[in-house]
């Protein structure tokens, strides 16, 4: 299988949410491939999508699955396939929804406006400006390694 691409876990987690019955919108949905991301450099040291986030206003974004999912604040209520991902992944991926899918969306933003990367990539701009400033994965990395070595 080659290289994943962010649509690729992007379907994964709305074919897990449609399972499981949650609801997920774009607002949500980008900020769980945020921290899939980010975990997954935590725990596998690689990334699990080339993907770029963006530092918007709302946190962190992918242009390209934001376009895709572009319904605003409405739930994506489309049937994806489950994408061929190995099993491993699979396994990871279902630990991973299982504690932050239920967490609100904007709840996961009021997190994400609390944490260095984003913080960092905005460079010092007010909360609501609008930007487009690339989060660096390795700051990305680099601070969800940290949250692993932080005591509970």
């Amino acid at each position: 299988m080659g290289q994943l691409t962010a649509l690729d876990i992007a379907k994964y987690i709305i074919y897990f949410a449609n399972k499981t019955g949650e609801l997920i919108t774009n607002l949500k949905l980008q900020k769980l491939l945020y921290y899939a991301q980010g975990w997954h450099l935590a725990h596998k040291n690689e990334n699990l999508f080339e993907d770029k986030f963006e530092a918007w206003v709302h946190g962190p974004v992918i242009p390209s699955i934001y376009r895709k999912y572009r319904k605003a604040w409405l739930p994506i209520n489309e049937e994806v396939e489950l994408p061929s991902l190995p099993e491993e992944l699979k396994k990871w991926l279902d630990r991973f929804l299982n504690s932050y899918l239920s967490i609100d969306a904007f709840e996961l933003e009021k997190m994400v406006h609390r944490e260095v990367p984003w913080i960092e990539a905005r460079g010092g701009l007010p909360i609501d400006a609008l930007c487009t400033n690339p989060i660096n994965p390795l700051t990305m990395k680099n601070y969800f390694m940290s949250l692993l070595k932080s005591p509970v």
